[in-house]
């Protein structure tokens, strides 16, 4: 596998993953962390100089928002981070299912980066703590976003 720098050229098939992605987090009791149009086509466009794809064989295995800034939802925690050093943010990972263990290979080539990450995820999506506990990621807290608290703060150091 290898992790590229998406472009605009890729929107199409990024935007084709987060359809799925929604589909496979509805089926598995997480309704409400991205809902039926999560993350836009229009934020993919904004943010897509951030956006990566794991590739595996010439198809994506995986999408992802990576950047080394702060994030504002980040600032207050109901618990305490791990350090408050400078950190990278991960967001949006979506993994495609054709390769097992894709979106552990980007989370473990963005501590390649940077090994100071800050992830959050939603109470209902266990799939993503469990990833994020695999990926030696640590539980630091919760706080709000979008007027409900049920957010995740994890830490990597």
């Amino acid at each position: 596998m290898e992790i590229k720098k998406a472009s605009m050229q890729d929107l199409e098939q990024i935007m084709h993953v987060y359809k799925n992605a929604r589909k496979f987090m509805c089926e598995n009791g997480n309704e409400e962390q991205w809902g039926d149009d999560y993350p836009s086509t229009e934020l993919i466009r904004e943010d897509i100089d951030k956006m990566y794809l794991c590739i595996s064989e010439e198809q994506i295995a995986c999408v992802f928002y990576y950047a080394v800034e702060e994030d504002e939802d980040y600032r207050e925690i109901n618990g305490k981070w791990l350090n408050e050093k400078p950190y990278a943010v991960v967001h949006r990972v979506a993994s495609t299912g054709i390769v097992k263990g894709a979106a552990s290979y980007c989370l473990d080539w963005v501590y390649t980066q940077f090994p100071n990450i800050r992830m959050d995820t939603y109470k209902d999506n266990i799939p993503m703590q469990k990833l994020l506990e695999k990926c030696g990621f640590q539980y630091c807290g919760s706080f709000e976003r979008l007027g409900t608290d049920k957010w995740m703060a994890y830490h990597k150091e």
